[in-house]
């Protein structure tokens, strides 16, 4: 979407979630940071996003944020994405998101995404260009069993959204972990998020916040499928290994400048 005549002021701001411990890898250093062909899933983020038009980026840490302000300043993209600290990180990511709050709140639509994610960067323009209001990337290929947050259809309309999901529903498709929001709408995530945390609920996923929504407001939302394009989240050592031999081969590579 570069070369896009939209103004930067009309487009999304992404916020990037990256402040986890990570601990089913092992790693020492937050899973952005995970190289792939030379490249770090944090650089691979950036590219995606300014290769469609997304300049206004800020990225939640918590975990060793130190090793991703080092890697933005190896980037020279200190001066133009901004750090937000979680200094709850080993609670739920319920406050990673809340923490987001001003972001959330300032009257702009929002790109939310999961900082753990190998990706081809066609998937940001299909966030962009999807009618919805609200949306959410929906690939009917899933991984069995209760890892995978899954999104549940009856009809074309989104019921449930969980790992557990409690509602009868038609089919479901797994959730890539990236969303657009109306600025309304974030409006409104970043207060249910705040309320998790205020109310004693900080143990809680972000995707319990984006569930309560769903389930109040299901006109509001849909849903995009890009089971066509490759991607994988990485939580474990086999997912490190499913992205370097099924997932990278098939990126439509772009670069970060």
């Amino acid at each position: 979407m570069s070369g896009s005549t939209k103004s930067s002021s009309s487009l999304p701001r992404a916020i990037i979630l990256a402040a986890g411990v990570g601990r089913r890898l092992g790693n020492e250093a937050p899973k952005v940071l995970l190289e792939f062909e030379g490249k770090t899933l944090l650089e691979r983020h950036l590219a995606a996003l300014h290769a469609n038009g997304i300049g206004d980026i800020a990225v939640t840490v918590g975990h060793r944020g130190d090793l991703i302000h080092a890697e933005l300043s190896r980037l020279g993209a200190l001066g133009r994405v901004a750090l937000v600290e979680n200094p709850r990180y080993r609670e739920g990511s319920v406050v990673s998101l809340a923490v987001q709050r001003p972001r959330l709140t300032a009257g702009r639509p929002v790109l939310l995404m999961d900082g753990d994610v190998l990706y081809d960067s066609r998937m940001i323009a299909c966030l962009l260009q999807a009618a919805p209001e609200n949306v959410l990337l929906f690939d009917q290929v899933i991984e069995p069993g209760d890892e995978p947050v899954k999104i549940c259809l009856r009809g074309e309309v989104i019921v449930d959204f969980a790992k557990l999901p409690e509602h009868t529903h038609d089919r479901h498709g797994e959730s890539v972990g990236f969303f657009r929001f109306s600025a309304s709408m974030a409006t409104a995530l970043a207060e249910r998020a705040t309320a998790y945390v205020e109310g004693g609920r900080a143990s809680a996923e972000y995707e319990a916040a984006i569930r309560d929504l769903i389930l109040a407001h299901p006109d509001r939302f849909g849903h995009e499928d890009i089971s066509h394009l490759p991607w994988t989240e990485i939580d474990f050592e086999s997912d490190v290994a499913r992205a370097r031999t099924e997932i990278l081969p098939r990126l439509q590579e772009v670069a970060y400048a």
